[in-house]
């Protein structure tokens, strides 16, 4: 990579939300909190801000018609993607320190399953998400992608509604039920083809999510091959973990809270850092499982290198 500088990102929302007290349950998950009571969510962004999250990342991601049904979903999905930009720009204000905001989308038919994708109706939920987050977004985060296609589909779409006026970065959630010598995506897609697609769409950021971290180092090696391979070394590469024991191909998603990995410490996961961004990550922070007190240690560590 061309610079050792790094970005960190901010935690999961989810866990958070929880912790403070915001409404929560299923099937809305994260997006009741949208629902019900956005000066939560807002909250929720403050505590990452504070713990020295430079981006932060919009409670968008559960905004999808598998957690709030279809009938809300068409009534109010612009409305409330909407509410979720705002809920992070007033955090940003409230701190007034130059945080950016990250625009999440997410896998549209579920977390973890690449069998349910349905290319017909990617741009009836993905439009009115994109449409809703646009004036509050700095850049575009696809996240917890399984499928390389769907994230190729969604960036089409971006591009398509906001003229490519703004970065997308893109994140992958890899196979860590039985990982192999080969980093894959969850649909058993390689890495490389992964990373190869993301270059030719022109994305400005490659990220690795959603998945133990014992498997993000192989990807991330394998990343820095094809970007030197291809001359993309501007390019950045990153990583945001999740605290949780390996999913099975058969999990449904966001079913209920997964069990926190009590070893995933603060500083245990601070030392999985490290070795990102020896690799060459510049992009890094947590994602389900993992608090603002993680993103502290993060910072502690990282200060000096923060760009």
């Amino acid at each position: 990579m061309t610079t050792h500088t790094l970005t960190l990102l901010d935690g999961g929302m989810s866990r958070e939300l929880a912790r403070i007290g915001a409404p929560f349950q299923q099937p809305e998950w994260s997006a009741l909190a949208i629902i019900e009571a956005p000066e939560k969510v807002t909250q929720a962004h403050n505590n990452f801000i504070q713990s020295g999250a430079n981006i932060i990342t919009t409670n968008s991601y559960a905004l999808v018609p598998f957690h709030i049904g279809e009938e809300r979903f068409a009534q109010s999905a612009k409305s409330l993607a909407a509410t979720a930009g705002h809920a992070a720009k007033d955090a940003v204000i409230q701190n007034n320190i130059g945080t950016k905001i990250a625009a999440s989308l997410p896998p549209m038919f579920g977390s973890y399953r690449p069998d349910l994708y349905q290319a017909d109706q990617l741009s009836r939920i993905a439009t009115p998400l994109i449409e809703g987050l646009a004036p509050y977004a700095d850049l575009w985060l696809i996240e917890t992608q399984s499928l390389i296609q769907e994230a190729l589909d969604i960036n089409t779409l971006i591009n398509q509604i906001c003229n490519n006026q703004k970065p997308v970065w893109v994140a992958f959630t890899l196979e860590d039920e039985q990982p192999s010598n080969q980093a894959t995506l969850r649909s058993g897609e390689s890495v490389k083809d992964a990373v190869t697609a993301m270059l030719n769409a022109k994305v400005t950021g490659i990220l690795f999510n959603c998945c133990q971290p014992e498997v993000i180092g192989h990807a991330l090696t394998v990343t820095l091959d094809v970007l030197k391979d291809l001359q993309a070394e501007h390019v950045q590469i990153g990583a945001y973990a999740n605290a949780f024991a390996p999913q099975t191909k058969e999990a449904t998603a966001n079913e209920g809270l997964d069990e926190v990995r009590e070893d995933l410490t603060p500083l245990s996961y601070l030392e999985w850092a490290k070795k990102w961004h020896q690799q060459g990550a510049t992009l890094i922070g947590g994602c389900c499982g993992i608090g603002p007190e993680h993103i502290a240690q993060l910072n502690h560590h990282f200060a000096p290198l923060k760009g």
